[in-house]
Order: C-alpha cells, then structure tokens, then sequence
C-alpha cells in the first residue's frame, strides 16, 4: 500500500536524520522532496501547496529547530500533518432512523455492489440486522450478483420481480418491509454509470428523497486517483454524499484518492477495501494510515486483526503445549490457517514498524503459496510423524514430499524451520524477562 510514496518519504526523513541540527536551508530542501513525491502520487496540486505550507510553518517553529531531537521533531510534523490531511481521526458511519439507510453510490466498476456485500457483513458483525436492497436494474446481472453476495454474508436479501424497472418503487416498498419485518438497517445498492450524467443524477436525487438516508456513501477505485477525487466532488455537489469508501486501497502503491479525499470533497473517507474477500472492508483511520506511509507501522490495527480471527481456547491450549514442549506441526498448522485469515503475509507485515525499510534492503519477497505448500507437506505426514518429527528419515521425507507435490529440500526446510521454532520456544520457557534480548544478541540482531 502507497508503496512509491512511502520510499519517498522514507528517503526525505533518512536525509533530515542526518543533519545534527535543522536549518531553514535543510527544511527547504526536504520540503522539496515532499512536494514532488507528493505530486507523483498523484495528490492534487492545491492539496500539495497546503500541506507543504502547513508543515514548513510548524517545521520552522523554535519548539522544532531548537529541539534536541529535530529530525524526530520534524517527522512529527509530517505524520501529524499526513493525518490531519486523511481526516483527523476515524469517522464512525451514521446510522439513525429506523430502519437506518445506506445509499451506496458511485460510477460502474469502482466494486459497489461487492462493498454492498461487505459492508453488509461488517454491519451484521456489529450485531445489527442488514436487508441487502438491490436499485441498480442497469447493469446486467447486478440484481444476481447482489444476491449472491447477501447468501455469502448470510445477510437477508429483498427479491424484486424480474422484469422491474421502477427503482423508486423498489425502494418504498422495500423500507416499508424493512419496517414491519424489524430490519434495522437497509443498504441500498444504487446503480452506476460509466461517467455522470443528467439521468443518473436525476434517479440517485429521486432514490434519496424516497429513502431520506442516514449516510450516501460513494464508493471510489482508489487506484484511478485524480479521476476517483474529481468524480466524488460530482456527486457530492449534485446529490450530496456523506462519506466515502476506498476500494483496492491495498493495491494502490501511489495514495492520491486517499490524500486528496477529505480536503477536496470535505467528507470523510469512512471504509477502505483492502483485499477481495468479504471480511475485507476496514474502519479508515487516518493516523494509522499516516504511520504506514511513513514506514512506522499499524500496530493497532494487527492487535484487531490478530483478536478477530485468534480462537482464544486454541491460544490457551497452545500455550500449555510451549510450556509443556509439545507443541506439534499439526498445532503448526492451525497457527498457519489462523495467520492465513488475517490477510497476505505481505499486508501483516507491512503494519510491522520498520518492514517496507527491511524488505526494501533486503530485496524480501514474501509469496503466500509458501503457507499453501507448509500445509500440503504436513498433509501428507502421518499423526505419528505431525507430533515426532524426530522419525522422519530419508525414505518417509521422499514419501512427504511426493503426496504433497514438492521436493524433498522443501519438507527438509519445514522441518528445519519448525526445530529452529521450538529452540526459540524453549529459550523464551526458560529464560524469563531476558531471552528475547539474549535470543537477538545469538542472531547478531541487537546491534
């Protein structure tokens, strides 16, 4: 995520470290560099001007050149100033009425109807009762895929007759259901175009004077920038949205939808899409996303994701089977499925602090197939062999990796990695407070 932009502004704090004291010259010059890292990423021109005009003021103040740390001081002001232009803090969605409505609203292509879906299972995460609304009777096959969708989610879907063209009809009749079945919320899937036009608009305006939603949230590809920006400040002068969502913002390696959102269209980026799955909408925080750029990590949002998914009687079984030195390749691979729902091991770990430096250095090229192919070789070995690693000679290691379909050096790797796993269990078992320390020290890593 934002990837190029985060290299940029990796290699203008680097520079600023290394200057003992900060000068008006210095700050010039790494402004410099932020503004264009800043352009390239496709942000928009005014948005660039002003932040840089906001920074250079803080960065120029005696608390930030008379400082013992400057260069600390002054990365403050960056990430502050990044997450103030993302939105401040997180804007929760506004659900008010009963049943609360939800227009989502956006030009085709941008993933709607997909959001629809997610947000439908974020929602009924949060113990509320969706009724999924299909309004977009232009493209073909939407009503289906919507519908789909709802089964996915386990979420209630409001059929319509085949055949329907009256979406303003759709509409009250399905809030008048919504009411007297007791749905608490209806999330109405509107339709899109290829660009805006006057009979889109005219439709959308209608809808929302039927529907008097509690949120429109335009639905934006963060990964077609300016074009994403400029489209939502359409919709928001014709009909008025309340918030957005940012799809496929893990792919965007630039970041210029998601920086010039708030400032150009005053309303708050809401959700990010971050992956295809329908667990993967996520609340937009901006001072995480702030950290992120600027390689510091999103440390809280791996504490959430490790609590959704992480079963906490396994985690206490697991933990008696370290202290008791038993823990298998079969307990291995629950841990690896428990990983595997929280996303790619690439988007884990580039909430690490520090990661996008490391990986960049070292050229670290991190493939989830590798955690397909660990499960297919423990597959493949028997109960006996999961809980003693210790029998596997030659003649069982070649029976392994033929029925899982790799090579004998990948079933050798695994088992190297798992007895290299267990050593580090039992320093951590004995050595209390002090083995992490000593554990590094031995790797050559505290240094």
């Amino acid at each position: 995520m934002f990837e190029g932009l985060s290299d940029k502004f990796r290699g203008v704090l680097k520079n600023i470290k290394g200057h003992g004291k900060l000068s008006e010259s210095n700050i010039q010059d790494a402004l410099k560099e932020v503004r264009m890292a800043l352009l390239e990423a496709d942000v928009n021109f005014t948005v660039v001007k002003d932040f840089v005009a906001r920074v250079k003021e803080k960065a120029m103040g005696v608390e930030v050149l008379e400082s013992l740390t400057p260069a600390q001081q002054f990365t403050k002001v960056v990430q502050d100033e990044l997450t103030e232009l993302l939105g401040g803090k997180a804007s929760e969605i506004t659900l008010s009425g009963k049943p609360a409505v939800v227009m989502m609203v956006g030009l085709q292509g941008s993933g709607k109807t997909t959001t629809t879906g997610k947000l439908a299972a974020y929602l009924k995460g949060m113990g509320r009762s969706p009724l999924i609304v299909p309004a977009d009777l232009q493209r073909p096959a939407a009503v289906l895929q919507l519908k789909r969708l709802a089964e996915e989610v386990n979420v209630d879907f409001f059929d319509i007759e085949e055949g329907s063209k009256d979406v303003a009809l759709i509409a009250a009749e399905a809030k008048r259901i919504a009411k007297i079945k007791g749905y608490d919320t209806l999330l109405v899937d509107t339709a899109g175009r290829l660009h805006i036009d006057e009979v889109l608009m005219d439709e959308l305006k209608g809808l929302k004077e039927i529907l008097d939603p509690s949120e429109v949230l335009f639905v934006a590809d963060s990964m077609t920038g300016q074009d994403a920006v400029n489209t939502a400040n359409g919709f928001n002068d014709t009909l008025g949205i309340t918030g957005v969502v940012l799809t496929k913002l893990d792919s965007d390696a630039r970041g210029g939808a998601a920086l010039s959102m708030r400032m150009t269209t005053g309303q708050p980026i809401k959700f990010a899409g971050v992956g295809e799955k329908l667990d993967a909408l996520e609340v937009f925080h901006p001072d995480r996303l702030a950290g992120r750029i600027l390689d510091m990590g999103d440390v809280m949002t791996l504490i959430e994701k490790a609590q959704d998914v992480v079963d906490e009687k396994k985690a206490k079984e697991i933990e008696k089977k370290i202290r008791k030195d038993t823990f298998s390749l079969s307990d291995f691979k629950d841990q690896i499925k428990q990983i595997k729902k929280m996303g790619s091991l690439d988007s884990i770990l580039g909430m690490v602090p520090g990661y996008s430096a490391i990986k960049k250095k070292r050229g670290i090229e991190v493939d989830d197939k590798e955690l397909v192919k660990i499960e297919a070789i423990i597959d493949s070995m028997t109960g006996q062999e999961r809980t003693n690693p210790t029998i596997l000679n030659a003649k069982r290691r070649y029976r392994i990796a033929r029925g899982s379909g790799t090579r004998v050096q990948d079933v050798n790797k695994l088992i190297k990695q798992f007895n290299d796993m267990r050593k580090m269990m039992k320093k951590f078992k004995k050595g209390g407070p002090g083995a992490l320390k000593g554990l590094l020290q031995s790797r050559g890593m505290n240094r």
